[in-house]
């Protein structure tokens, strides 16, 4: 079930699945430790002796305020005859989860209202040696192990502090089932605490008239001791829940608008989704650097893993667009948790946890009883391709000369090296989407713009010589590509090729979204015919033929496929690469129509709330897979800043040589 309205602070991430549900609880890093183990927290409301969990009976709508990473759900139950308003977020500063649920009796009749807060913590991913229990010198529950604590209060009815809890055992036999079947009878046992498997129930009771509304607040602060949890719960009661709410919408809100971008002049529709994606993003960057690729526990059903790491390759990119979009201090970041973690032979494994470390891989060290680097290549070209994008944009020397040797020298000479000295294309390594091994375009492409970018690094820093040497490399690799990968016969660039014994090439020609790549990183202009022949055939064989539209990724792709009569289901990220290319070849404002009609698809085909997911289903535009996916919002937060550069580019003055635009990057 895909996950919806995250919000964070790049320390502590809370996401919900459709059913409003809270279903992730990252601390202290986004994507890990997640300390929900995918069970939901419950929430549960009693009217006059009747009792519903959410969603159950519930008509819910769920959006974020404008332009903040505050949430805006409302809930009605039209038998109960309540409605129930709630904002949630995460304070921008400090690691406190705050709710605020105004409560509104709908009824002709006085009613007595009981909202309970069910906690079912598994305490660094594992639910053995949890201890939930009451502190009495504040009111309030403690969920905690190890170095991890989570206080849990309330401000209700004028006065902090909870009057009602329960605490006990859950998922041990059938009979403890959890706590939350203590709420039921809308009463709560008052067990003051549990140990071992543990769950625990806060509740707020209420007397409301008719059409009367009475608002409270709850809140989690997550820290790695009593005292820490302790002094921020003082710090939510000096300065108040609702300030701390209003800070945060106003926090972001400064945030997302800060550089003043003339939004009239995007698509309609994709205003608000720009906006929403630099947001989105933002809840899945950890602070230490580290961006993840979406944290959707679901994952784990299909695939016995989470999305919850950083592929390098998925980070850079990420980074291209938030520093187009104007967010050097979180690329930095990136940029330099990537010069800590390459290998010392130059390349980046195939993906790290949030702190770092190499994560879990199914790519083999061997193959054939053949010892092999388990590599996407492309992951370690696009860092450095993308860090010279950055460097374009701030020119700042102070921070890329930290880098140079590290990180930019140690990539560029692997990518030098790894390559067939006879036809001097990559060797071997995975593709983009992990499934096959060979010399593929997009790696080729990718690794000839990592080469440039080491060129031009060089150049500025005085390595003459290697500058020559790393544009001598992209120069062999572009003649490399036109003789091995590119196909006169089917007029088009081949999805991979690999080479036998002897002078034996076999090629994949069937038609893959990501031979895009060959314009985008700069091996080939986007006007060159092998280019615009690739892309009409990408266009004509992907498109999908259902009246949702987009474009999948390969032919007969079976990942999350439903029917077999669509070549394959529609990736938000693939459907943008077509627009960046009709914005890439466009030379009238005309000619960005075609862009600006995928940029509204995109925002039309986006969960209400605005958050993209890796795909959707080709015929109910359903989400699939992951959701957020951080690729497919920074695709199109990528797409929206090329729109507008090249918008500029078309319409500036010929006389003066300036744009009447407000500015861009």
């Amino acid at each position: 079930m895909p996950r919806d309205i995250p919000v964070g602070n790049g320390n502590l991430l809370v996401a919900f699945d459709q059913e409003y549900r809270l279903r992730e609880f990252y601390f202290p890093h986004v994507g890990e430790e997640n300390h929900t183990k995918n069970e939901p927290f419950l929430f549960g409301v009693w009217v006059n002796g009747r009792f519903s969990w959410v969603p159950s009976g519930w008509k819910i709508r769920k959006k974020y305020l404008d332009d903040s990473l505050v949430t805006n759900v409302e809930m009605i139950n039209p038998e109960l005859e309540i409605r129930i308003d709630v904002n949630d977020a995460v304070d921008f500063q400090e690691n406190v989860y705050i709710k605020k649920i105004a409560v509104k009796n709908i009824s002709k009749a006085e009613m007595d209202v009981r909202l309970f807060f069910h906690h079912g913590f598994h305490i660094s991913g594992n639910s053995i040696g949890d201890t939930a229990a009451f502190r009495p010198e504040i009111n309030a529950l403690l969920h905690y192990k190890a170095e991890r604590y989570f206080l849990i209060n309330v401000y209700a009815n004028k006065k902090f502090g909870i009057d009602h809890f329960a605490t006990g055992n859950k998922e041990h036999q059938k009979k403890l089932e959890g706590t939350w079947k203590d709420a039921e009878d809308g009463e709560l046992s008052g067990n003051p605490i549990a140990q071992g498997s543990v769950d625990s129930v806060a509740a707020v009771h209420l007397r409301l008239a008719p059409k009367e509304t009475e608002t409270c607040y709850y809140w989690i602060c997550a820290g790695k001791n009593w005292n820490e949890v302790k002094d921020l719960n003082s710090y939510v009661t000096k300065m108040r829940p609702e300030t701390l709410l209003k800070r945060t919408y106003d926090y972001w809100k400064l945030w997302v608008d800060k550089e003043g971008l003339n939004y009239s002049l995007l698509p309609e529709k994709s205003v608000e989704l720009y906006k929403k994606s630099l947001l989105i993003m933002r809840t899945q960057i950890d602070n230490d650097g580290a961006i993840i690729a979406a944290n959707d526990s679901d994952a784990v059903q299909f695939n016995r893993d989470t999305y919850s790491y950083m592929w390098p390759r998925d980070g850079a990119l990420a980074a291209y667009a938030l520093d187009m979009a104007g967010y050097p201090e979180i690329t930095c970041r990136f940029f330099k948790l990537c010069s800590e973690i390459i290998e010392k032979d130059g390349y980046f494994a195939h993906k790290y946890t949030p702190t770092g470390v190499m994560a879990s891989s199914w790519h083999p060290w061997q193959k054939d009883n053949k010892p092999q680097l388990p590599i996407q290549e492309d992951e370690t070209a696009l860092v450095v391709w993308a860090l010279w994008k950055h460097f374009l944009i701030y020119k700042d020397i102070e921070f890329i000369r930290t880098l140079y040797k590290p990180l930019i020298k140690r990539a560029a000479d692997f990518l030098m090296n790894f390559r067939d000295m006879d036809t001097r294309l990559p060797l071997p390594s995975y593709d983009l989407w992990e499934e096959k091994q060979g010399i593929f375009t997009f790696t080729a492409a990718a690794v000839h713009g990592g080469l440039i970018a080491a060129s031009n690094f060089a150049d500025c820093f005085g390595d003459t010589e290697l500058s020559e040497e790393y544009a001598k490399g992209a120069e062999e690799l572009k003649i490399a590509m036109d003789k091995y990968l590119y196909s006169e016969k089917e007029g088009r660039f081949a999805k991979m090729i690999n080479i036998r014994r002897g002078p034996e090439i076999e090629a994949d020609m069937s038609i893959d979204a990501s031979v895009t790549g060959i314009f985008s990183f700069g091996a080939y202009d986007a006007s060159d015919e092998k280019v615009r022949s690739t892309m009409k055939q990408v266009y004509d064989k992907l498109w999908c033929d259902t009246p949702v539209g987009g474009m999948a990724r390969y032919e007969n792709d079976d990942y999350y496929r439903s029917k077999s009569e669509s070549n394959g289901n529609p990736w938000f990220i693939t459907t943008l690469w077509l627009a960046q290319y009709y914005i890439a070849t466009a030379k009238s404002r005309k000619d960005l129509a075609k862009a600006a009609a995928i940029m509204d698809w995109t925002a039309g085909h986006a969960m209400p709330s605005l958050v993209l997911a890796e795909q959707i289903d080709p015929f109910t535009h359903l989400p699939l897979s992951v959701s957020p996916l951080t690729w497919s919002h920074a695709t199109f937060v990528a797409t929206a800043q090329e729109y507008l550069n090249k918008l500029i580019k078309i319409e500036k003055c010929p006389t003066c040589g300036q744009a009447k635009y407000l500015k861009t990057r």
